[in-house]
């Protein structure tokens, strides 16, 4: 079945989780308060909205004249209501590229939001430790060709853990999504035959045939969840929610590291001058325990509003998470941004509205 006959059998689906996904909350700003009540409109990625939602929860209590709402709609869905200005600020995984900043008039200012883990999350039967995947492995498992448990390819890195003889069921996103395009970064990073084989990069991709697509961050581990001999890939927090099997993954070094604060830290460690080089800085890092995939997601806000209440109380809402905000990243399973990348942010934020 190819991937646009299985697109559109699940657009029903799709149509009613992504509805069921977006999330709603009001809230207001921190600097000197707008007078009246001043609503603000998001949307995109599903990765940081439970962090987003954590945000506008606290600042609303603080800050109780603004309305904030964000639709989880994927980073794809979210740029889109972006460039078309149906959206007062846009969430996304991925940097906003040039050709898609062009067609904004009012110009764009893509702020750092928070960093987070992709997480290789499965369900097998008999099988309940933390399995090892090498960097091989794991690309030919995405490919399909890897397509039962017990293969050897994935046996040579769990010796004395006993896989069922069984299919693989891969799970991987519907929509357009900021997290697709981390992942599979990846898979082409630590595989040099990815593309060669006819697999591409990027927020949509055409996965081998009766992989199981499912809408949202969410409904991925939902689905890894109910599936038995299910894997896919999934923003951490959402795999530790739902108490799914996290795979240690091989990084450039050819250690085998779990997903933990402390290896996602080491990850972001690269230091780099300007915000456009983040993303990059991130795509199988070099220090020896740091986790493989990890991503930055982003805020993208017009550099112009026709409103200026508007702009104060986005400027305000987003300092405040830049900084306050960061403390609530950790608990829900997000990598804090460091003072360096806070303080990029915040030169970024100034030239809104001015």
């Amino acid at each position: 079945m190819t991937f646009a006959h299985r697109a559109r059998t699940l657009i029903a689906v799709a149509a009613l989780s992504l509805g069921a996904t977006a999330m709603s909350w009001a809230q207001q700003p921190a600097t000197p308060a707008p007078t009246g009540t001043v609503s603000l409109a998001g949307a995109g990625a599903t990765f940081p909205a439970p962090l987003y939602k954590k945000w506008i929860a606290a600042y609303h209590d603080a800050h109780p004249a603004v309305a904030i709402s964000y639709q989880a709609v994927g980073s794809g869905e979210g740029i889109k209501r972006f460039i078309a200005e149906r959206v007062d600020f846009a969430g996304s995984d991925e940097y906003l590229s040039a050709s898609n900043a062009a067609k904004v008039e009012s110009g764009v200012a893509t702020i750092p939001a928070t960093a987070g883990m992709v997480v290789v999350a499965y369900n097998i039967p008999g099988v309940t430790g933390q399995i090892k995947l090498s960097r091989a492995a794991l690309a030919d498992i995405f490919a399909g060709q890897v397509r039962r448990w017990n293969d050897p390819r994935i046996e040579a890195s769990n010796p004395g853990v006993h896989f069922p003889a069984r299919d693989i069921a891969l799970v991987a996103r519907l929509d357009s999504s900021g997290t697709t395009a981390a992942f599979t970064r990846h898979l082409a990073a630590a595989d040099p035959s990815w593309h060669s084989r006819g697999l591409g990069t990027g927020k949509l991709i055409a996965w081998p045939a009766k992989t199981m697509l499912a809408p949202g961050n969410e409904g991925v581990a939902s689905r890894i969840k109910i599936s038995e001999g299910a894997i896919g890939y999934v923003e951490y927090g959402f795999a530790k929610r739902l108490g799914l099997p996290m795979a240690a993954l091989q990084n450039k070094t050819g250690h085998f590291i779990a997903p933990t604060e402390a290896a996602a830290q080491l990850a972001l460690s690269a230091r780099v001058p300007r915000t456009d080089e983040l993303e990059h800085s991130v795509v199988d890092p070099d220090e020896a325990g740091a986790y493989p995939i990890v991503s930055y997601t982003w805020l993208f806000l017009y550099r112009h509003y026709r409103d200026p209440a508007k702009a104060e109380a986005l400027r305000s809402f987003v300092g405040w998470g830049l900084t306050e905000g960061q403390k609530y990243g950790a608990e829900l399973g997000y990598v804090p941004l460091s003072a360096d990348i806070v303080a990029l942010g915040q030169q970024i934020l100034g030239s809104v509205g001015n």
